[in-house]
């Protein structure tokens, strides 16, 4: 270990380098709400033998190809904010970070693209090409606390993707370290038919298959005027048929948002009649193309039946829309808590929120289980499940929790949906990919993993059955 080391040392600087145990403590793992758990029980993951932080792509290659040639397990490191348990530390690996690559390497206003290091964080990104009036159009819950290659690794969301799209809609080129070394750069191009879209193998792959070095954006400016509104609605299935119509007329609204009666009472207590969904939408752009937009959708909704809510409705969200508890304060009162996401078409939306709702309900210490749909497509629709259980003790609390996401991935997957939207897969999910991919998808993903990682040394344990 010493002569790795001094090895790792002689790449990155004697700075580039920690053995700290309490920072190693701190790289072991990711915010999935187990690893909290564990470490309230004292039982969290083994500290990695160290943590590297390159500070640019060749520094990021040669760290990577020392490890493949020593046969020794890397786990990547972003920002740690994913919550499905990518990361969960082991004795003998090295936690690579991109902690130190960092900032905006150049914006082209002409081609509308912006180039940032992989461990930029994405409010750092965005604020950083707000002052000259781009914006990247990509809104996670976690901007503030997850770094641009990460979204990248888990094929991440943002708020206003029903209009700008996805990760996978705004990334329009990267530069990324195989596990043996190499650097594979996307073309630079709007778009190209040479053959399969590498950049799809890559994005998803959850720190198995590479590390992301640098990212180019796909920018746009920002809008000239924005309008929101909300309605109410007495019936989910309505306010889902409704949401479909809106996008099957063409309507893009960057953000809508269906929160159920559960849901609709937390968020919106002050304003939303107990019993009523809240429908709400953020329309932007071009002044005449907002006001078309929001007048066009109003209609809609009022053919299905909708009233019109409250304006501070919508203002209260957008202020409050990133604040949520933390798991850890939420152990400590007794709960175990966690989010679901999963997709399916309209036809069979509802009965996804229907047997997720069910089948969650009847696990033993379920208190509580809630949806939202926050990503629409003109097929069909994300749902986003609030799931708490509060167990006689802490140590009844992994069990339940295995318990109702089983009850969820199950039911989702006999009612036709997609077992993740946009967390990723961890090890939470891994267990049901052969159910999403199909047994010849998995041999696909397995037989690139062996082609690419043959002694399976990039992040063991994650993703991958």
């Amino acid at each position: 270990m010493d002569k790795i080391i001094s090895q790792l040392k002689n790449i990155v600087g004697s700075g580039g380098i920690s053995l700290d145990d309490a920072e190693l403590k701190r790289f072991s793992r990711d915010t999935w709400v187990l690893s909290d758990l564990r470490d309230f029980l004292g039982a969290g993951p083994d500290s990695p033998m160290a943590m590297v932080s390159p500070a640019n792509t060749e520094q990021l290659s040669s760290v990577v190809s020392l490890c493949f040639e020593n046969a020794i397990p890397m786990i990547p490191y972003g920002a740690g904010s994913g919550v499905c348990g990518s990361i969960v530390g082991q004795h003998d690996a090295l936690v690579i970070s991109t902690g130190k690559m960092q900032g905006l390497i150049e914006l082209d206003e002409e081609n509308l693209l912006a180039t940032f290091w992989a461990g930029t964080l994405g409010g750092e990104a965005e604020r950083s090409i707000a002052k000259k009036g781009y914006t990247i159009g990509h809104w996670p819950q976690s901007i503030e606390i997850s770094s641009v290659g990460g979204w990248l690794a888990t094929r991440a969301s943002g708020q206003y993707s029903t209009a700008y799209g996805n990760i996978e809609d705004v990334v329009f080129s990267f530069e990324a370290v195989l596990p043996d070394g190499r650097v594979y750069k996307s073309a630079h191009t709007p778009r190209a038919a040479a053959g399969p879209d590498l950049r799809q193998l890559l994005m998803g792959s959850e720190g198995t298959l590479g590390i992301f070095a640098k990212v180019t954006f796909s920018i746009r400016k920002q809008a000239a005027e924005k309008q929101t509104q909300a309605f109410y609605f007495e019936k989910f299935p309505l306010a889902l048929q409704c949401v479909r119509e809106v996008m099957t007329r063409g309507y893009r609204p960057p953000v809508i948002r269906l929160y159920d009666a559960r849901e609709s009472h937390r968020h919106f207590k002050d304003s939303c009649p107990k019993g009523q969904m809240m429908l709400i939408f953020l329309h932007e752009g071009e002044p005449e193309v907002v006001r078309a937009e929001a007048s066009g959708v109003a209609a809609v909704c009022e053919s299905f039946a909708a009233s019109a809510a409250e304006q501070n409705a919508v203002e209260q969200w957008f202020e409050r829309r990133n604040e949520v508890p933390s798991f850890r304060s939420l152990i400590e009162q007794g709960l175990i808590v966690d989010t679901i996401e999963v997709g399916a078409v309209w036809s069979r939306l509802h009965e996804v929120y229907e047997r997720v709702m069910s089948a969650v309900a009847e696990v033993e210490s379920v208190i509580a289980v809630s949806a939202h749909l926050s990503h629409a497509y003109k097929s069909g629709a994300n749902l986003y499940f609030t799931i708490a259980a509060a167990p006689g003790t802490p140590e009844q609390m992994e069990s339940i929790y295995f318990k109702f996401w089983d009850a969820a991935m199950r039911a989702t997957l006999e009612s036709g949906g997609g077992i993740a939207h946009h967390h990723g897969i961890g090890r939470v999910r891994k267990k049901y990919l052969e159910q999403e991919l199909g047994a010849g998808g998995l041999s696909i993903l397995k037989g690139i993993k062996a082609s690419l990682d043959p002694g399976g040394l990039m992040n063991p344990g994650n993703l991958l059955p």
